[in-house]
């Protein structure tokens, strides 16, 4: 391999090691997020609260969206991600209250 080559290599293998890196972050920081929103699917089945918030799930959208543009990400990527994880944690709701 020539002198370029190898930095090349050298230099995608060390974006690998950090994105791996920041793969387990996200796995790990989805399950602590599902966690607590499992802790508010119980509160809600308890006390007879709606599964969906749709106040709260605007605001948590709004708020994201001005995150995902502070931090220079697609704010159009961030509302798509935000939507799924809101869709999943109503269906956990909704099976909590069945």
């Amino acid at each position: 391999m020539t002198d370029p080559t190898q930095r090349a290599a050298a230099l995608l293998a060390e974006h690998r090691s950090s994105i791996d890196r920041l793969d387990a972050i996200l796995v790990f920081t989805l399950a602590e997020r599902f966690k607590h929103t499992q802790a508010v699917g119980k509160l809600k089945a308890e006390h007879a609260l709606p599964p969906s918030d749709p106040a709260r799930e605007a605001a948590q959208i709004a708020r994201l969206t001005d995150l995902a543009e502070g931090a220079d990400l697609d704010p159009a990527f961030a509302k798509k991600f935000l939507a799924f994880i809101i869709q999943e944690v109503i269906k956990h709701h909704e099976q909590q209250q069945a």
